[in-house]
C-alpha cells in the first residue's frame, strides 16, 4: 500500500469557465485513522454538474475555497476502521474529496453490497439512479399516457429518468446536444424522441415533438431550456427541480424565465426542488425496483470510466461541456 496521497487542490476559483488550469496536483503523506475513524482507500471518484456548483457558494454542502482539496464523492475501500460496524476490504460511498486517502468518522460510512460491475454503485445504485428514481416518481408523479420531457437526458441522471418514464407508461421527450446523442437516446435506450438543444429554435423543435404538450418536466439544466418548457407545459402540469447546470459554468444569466408568476397561476403548475437525502427513508424500496429493472433488461446503464487520478481536472471540464453519455466517473485505483 502506497505511503503517499495524492490530493487535486483547486488552485484557484474560476471567474468563467472552469479550465484545468484552475487545480493542482500535490502529493502528501497517507494519513492514519483515530479513534472513531476510517481510513479509505478510493476506488472510482464521482463526478457531477454539482461539483462546479459547489465552487460558486454554499449549497446544500459548504461552498469550495481555492486551497482546498477538491469535493467530491467517491466509492471507496476501508483500509482500517476503529469503529462502527467497519472491516477492512468493505466498500463504502464517502464524501472522499479528490484524493486517494481520507480519514472518516466510521459511525458515518455505510457498507455497501459487493456486487459487479461495483461501479454501478456509482451510478444506477448509487446518487444517479436514486435521483433519477425519487426525483420522477415522488415529484414528476409521471401517470400512464402522460408526456414527460427530460433535460441533459444523454447524462447520469437523465437517461434514467426517461427509462423509467418508459416503464411508467409514459410518453418521453429527451433533450440533449446533438444528433448522435438524440438517435442513442431513441434507438438505444427507447425514448419515443428526441430535441437537439445546439440547433437552436426550441420552441419550434418542442412544438413538433410535443403535440400534446408537457405533463412532467425533468429539469437538469435551467436556462433557455427551462423556459421553452415552462411555456410548453399543460395544465396542472409537475416540474422536478434537479439542477441548473446550464448556469454553473460561466457568467450568470441576465434574466430569469420571463412570464413565470403569471404561468405558474394560469396553469396551475407544481415545481420542486429537491435532493436525494430528502427520500433517505425509502431508499431500499427505490433500490429494490432499480435492481429488479436491471435485472429484467428494461433498464439500461451507461458508464463513463476514465482511467487515472490525474485526468479528473480535464474529467469535470468534459462532462461541464457534454461530452459524456451516462454517468461519468474516475477510476483511481
Amino acid at each position: 500500500m502506497p505511503e503517499t496521497n495524492r490530493q487535486i487542490v483547486l488552485d484557484q476559483l474560476p471567474q468563467g469557465r472552469l479550465a484545468p488550469e484552475h487545480f493542482r496536483l500535490t502529493e502528501g503523506a497517507r494519513p492514519t485513522a483515530g479513534e472513531g475513524e476510517a481510513l479509505v482507500r478510493t476506488r472510482y471518484i464521482s463526478l457531477d454538474a454539482a461539483n462546479r456548483a459547489w465552487m460558486q457558494g454554499a449549497t446544500y454542502r459548504s461552498a469550495l475555497a481555492a486551497g482546498q482539496v477538491m469535493a467530491g464523492g467517491a466509492l471507496a475501500e476501508v483500509v482500517e476502521a476503529n469503529g462502527g460496524d467497519l472491516a477492512p476490504g468493505d466498500l463504502v460511498f464517502a464524501d472522499t474529496g479528490w484524493q486517494d486517502y481520507a480519514v472518516l468518522p466510521a459511525n458515518r460510512l455505510s457498507k455497501l453490497p459487493k456486487l459487479e460491475p461495483m461501479t454501478h454503485l456509482l451510478s444506477v445504485y448509487g446518487v444517479a439512479g436514486l435521483t433519477a428514481y425519487f426525483g420522477l416518481l415522488e415529484c414528476g408523479r409521471p401517470k400512464a399516457g402522460e408526456t414527460v420531457v427530460v433535460s441533459a437526458a444523454a447524462g447520469s441522471v437523465g437517461s434514467i429518468v426517461g427509462q423509467i418514464a418508459k416503464l411508467k407508461g409514459c410518453r418521453v421527450v429527451g433533450v440533449a446536444g446533438g444528433e448522435e446523442k438524440g438517435r442513442w437516446l431513441v434507438d438505444e435506450l427507447g425514448f419515443d424522441a428526441a430535441v437537439d438543444y445546439k440547433a437552436g429554435n426550441l420552441r419550434q423543435q418542442f412544438r413538433e415533438a410535443l403535440p400534446n404538450g408537457i405533463d412532467v418536466y425533468f429539469d437538469n439544466v435551467g436556462g433557455e431550456v427551462f423556459e421553452a418548457c415552462l411555456f410548453a407545459m399543460n395544465n396542472f402540469g409537475r416540474i422536478a427541480c434537479c439542477g441548473a447546470v446550464s448556469q454553473y459554468d460561466g457568467a450568470a444569466p441576465q434574466h430569469g424565465p420571463r412570464g413565470v408568476p403569471g404561468l405558474i397561476v394560469t396553469k396551475r403548475l407544481t415545481l420542486r426542488g429537491f435532493i436525494v437525502s430528502d427520500f433517505d427513508d425509502q431508499r431500499d424500496q427505490a433500490l429494490k425496483d432499480l435492481q429488479q429493472w436491471v435485472a429484467e433488461g428494461r433498464l439500461k446503464v451507461q458508464e463513463d470510466v476514465i482511467d487515472g487520478f490525474e485526468k479528473l481536472p480535464e474529467a469535470l471540464v468534459g462532462l461541464l461541456h457534454g461530452e459524456n453519455r451516462g454517468k461519468r466517473m474516475v477510476k483511481v485505483a
